[in-house]
């Protein structure tokens, strides 16, 4: 199942496609390079707040250029803009894809100083699959197990997430049939029934708790290819734990939307990355 991707209207101020650097190698998986693209902001000197784009694609599609409309947008308003590259199934199958993405915040971190990065002020945002890994990157930490091996001297902690209809239990979304044996048997090497625990260490709702950072969450109601329901679960047990959650449900959209939608929550999500990374 080929996976649609968000799109929105995004205005831009004449922010050349050069400006944005390309092809960063951000760690080493075995042989294999592992790269970002990065925007900063045209005008200052910064330390910047940074945000951390991460594509979807059903953990087995979509590379880091599907979030580039995002890097110009979010550098001309004072961010350092990144879009991460990570390892894709079959070949590669869970925990790699979320050891990969927060391999890349803690590589920015030891190299604050060269790209003008406030270590202190990350914020994650992802579509779909990248939904799900942006909500696992802020709901997990080192006592996980996701971290990987590389630049452990840095923390991968965000300070807010912007999860666009990303799965959250994927027991339940594994009732699907269809997107069993297109995307969880594949990232996870098999079904539910044989590997539960691995499917339940996988799903950002195992990791809830009280001191999460601010979430923000989109979902349109009409959503054909993860249910609506995953995110209202993660919104309702957020609230439950007493974290901080915003939830948005996108009427009659599907798993992606343009027009008035697109603006809405387009700036919906720079005033809440604005808020809780520029104070």
């Amino acid at each position: 199942m080929r996976t649609m991707l968000v799109c929105l209207l995004l205005v831009s101020f004449g922010f050349a496609e050069d400006k944005i650097e390309t092809n960063i190698v951000y760690g080493k998986a075995g042989d294999r390079e592992l790269k970002l693209d990065m925007a900063v902001p045209p005008v200052g000197k910064g330390p910047f707040p940074v945000v951390v784009c991460v594509h979807g694609g059903g953990w087995r599609m979509g590379n880091r250029k599907d979030m580039h409309p995002w890097l110009p947008v979010l550098a001309e308003r004072g961010f350092v803009a990144v879009s991460v590259g990570y390892r894709l199934a079959p070949d590669y199958q869970f925990p790699s894809q979320i050891e990969d993405c927060k391999t890349a915040v803690r590589f920015l971190r030891a190299n604050a100083e060269k790209y003008h990065i406030r270590k202190d002020r990350f914020g994650v945002m992802g579509y779909s699959a990248g939904g799900h890994l942006v909500a696992l990157m802020g709901l997990t930490d080192a006592k996980d197990g996701f971290e990987g091996k590389q630049y452990p001297e840095e923390s991968s902690i965000v300070q807010c997430v912007v999860d666009y209809f990303g799965p959250t239990d994927l027991a339940a979304f594994g009732k699907d049939d269809t997107a069993q044996r297109s995307m969880l048997s594949p990232l996870m090497g098999g079904s539910y029934k044989e590997k539960a625990a691995d499917h339940d260490k996988a799903s950002p709702i195992t990791h809830v708790k009280k001191d999460a950072p601010p979430f923000l969450i989109f979902h349109g109601t009409k959503d054909w290819i993860v249910p609506i329901e995953q995110s209202r679960m993660l919104a309702d047990k957020l609230k439950k734990a007493g974290a901080n959650v915003t939830y948005v449900e996108v009427p009659d959209e599907s798993h992606g939307w343009t027009g008035k939608a697109g603006k809405e929550t387009t700036s919906k999500t720079i005033e809440f990355l604005k808020d809780y990374l520029m104070k």
